[in-house]
């Protein structure tokens, strides 16, 4: 009688149990020995010990490797092998399992393809990435393809952010991208273990912003319920000893003593005390003087500082009594056309030469919000680049709200609306007062060209050229 002919195995594939692992694995080597930084494809290989062309065939999810191949994968992070981790691949069921993968892949948003493989693979998944494409409005999610790193400020923040009883400051105008570094180094601090708190300035009451006890109460409530604790606010808060000496015990004596590890404190958008300048004197001088009690202070030490603001109005501020003048300074700044190009290409759009973001460049510049709406209606098709601009140009087009937003700040200020005006008419070199220069570069509403002042971008120009063309 003849044997029967077994079924020939064509090799294993992930399964959906072992995607995650071994994307769970690839995060945490990165942040435990990459401070964050991705790993390219050849850097991968070479850890896993293959080459880049097995690897490739590996995370494709449709074709099949060798079982040993992917033993080696997960050993390289430190994970063994189960036969959970992958589905063996033949004739009968290759269909099966490739329409398996592929609703994974849905599922987890391609992080796999987001990480390792975007720039290889983005014109070939164009209908996966679909998926992505919402309008870009606020910070860029965490799973999102479309983050663009500007080294080596997410280096320097995950470096700093382990130091004891650090402060940064992370200052730029608005949709600059604060937000999204913010979500990055907030994950990369819970990969260390540490706890975390985050508090956005405007959401504090305008009652609580003219009177200082009930900023503090709230200030230390708000930290209590995120770390999980019982805030009993009314046993701790001692009234006859005042509310700065009660929230400093409080801090150091109560939450922090109870918490064994590192407590990162962000404070979005502390702009919003400036509105409040008696408040904002003594609160950011109580912020100062935890951040020195942390020099001698064990409790003190566990508390991280990440202040996060658009502008800076000192005026009023003692600047030995704040900390706008301690700690990791960081400025973010424009995109370079090569990042546009990249986050272009993440987009789907086949750029062949360089005329299309030299054409974007020049109209508004590297503004990351900016750009991020612009691909946004280009990868819809919705606008030509040509289009774009002209609308722009008639009307504000695609970048309107933006627009409206920066020109109602500068009702707000006639004295620096009148001089931004005499700025965006001029194609000389113009003296701006100091102060006032300060204030249009906190807005990102100008330049700098060696010792000349310039609007950031020709859509600022043309549009604000209309708008204040009454004013001089």
């Amino acid at each position: 009688m003849k044997p029967q002919k077994s079924t020939r195995s064509r090799g294993v594939v992930l399964s959906s149990v072992g995607l995650k692992r071994l994307q769970a694995a690839i995060l945490a080597m990165e942040v435990a020995e990459n401070y964050g930084q991705r790993l390219t494809l050849d850097k991968l290989g070479e850890r896993m010990n293959i080459s880049t062309k097995t690897l490739s065939r590996l995370l494709s999810l449709d074709t099949g490797v060798d079982q040993k191949t992917l033993k080696l994968c997960f050993s390289a992070f430190n994970l063994e092998l189960s036969a959970q981790d992958y589905t063996i691949l033949n004739e009968a069921d290759k269909i099966q399992a490739s329409e398996l993968i592929t609703l994974n892949l849905h599922r987890q948003k391609a992080d796999l393809y987001q990480r390792l493989l975007l720039d290889s693979f983005v014109n070939e998944q164009d209908d996966q990435f679909e998926s992505f494409w919402s309008y870009p409005d606020g910070p860029v999610p965490l799973d999102s393809p479309m983050y663009i790193e500007r080294q080596p400020i997410e280096e320097l923040v995950y470096r700093e952010i382990i130091q004891p009883s650090c402060v940064i400051r992370i200052k730029a105008p608005r949709q600059m991208g604060k937000s999204s570094l913010v979500l990055r180094l907030l994950a990369f601090a819970q990969k260390q273990g540490y706890r975390t708190v985050n508090l956005n300035c405007y959401q504090i009451d305008s009652d609580s912003l003219t009177n200082l006890n009930k900023l503090l109460r709230g200030f230390c409530w708000h930290i209590a319920r995120e770390l999980g604790i019982d805030p009993k606010l009314d046993e701790m808060w001692d009234e006859e000893i005042g509310c700065k000496l009660s929230s400093s015990f409080y801090l150091q004596s109560y939450l922090l003593k109870q918490i064994t590890t590192s407590v990162v404190l962000v404070l979005n958008e502390v702009e919003r005390f400036f509105e409040y300048p008696h408040i904002a004197q003594e609160f950011f001088a109580l912020l100062r003087s935890w951040c020195e009690e942390a020099q001698q202070n064990p409790n003190w030490q566990k508390l991280k500082l990440v202040v996060v603001y658009s502008t800076e109005e000192y005026a009023t501020l003692d600047i030995n009594r704040s900390p706008f003048n301690i700690g990791l300074p960081i400025r973010l700044g424009e995109f370079t056309q090569q990042q546009i190009e990249d986050l272009a290409r993440r987009h789907g759009l086949s750029w062949k030469t360089s005329k299309e973001s030299n054409q974007l460049m020049s109209f508004v510049g590297g503004h990351p919000g900016l750009i991020r709406i612009s691909l946004y209606f280009l990868c819809l098709q919705e606008l030509t680049l040509e289009e774009l601009i002209q609308e722009a140009i008639a009307n504000g087009g695609i970048y309107r709200y933006h627009l409206w937003r920066l020109w109602l700040q500068l009702q707000e200020k006639p004295t620096l609306a009148k001089t931004y005006a005499q700025l965006v008419k001029s194609h000389q070199s113009t003296y701006v007062d100091p102060i006032e220069t300060y204030k249009l570069d906190s807005l990102g509403l100008i330049r700098f060209e060696g010792d000349r002042i310039l609007p950031s971008c020709e859509l600022y120009r043309t549009y604000f050229g209309k708008q204040l063309s009454t004013i001089v």
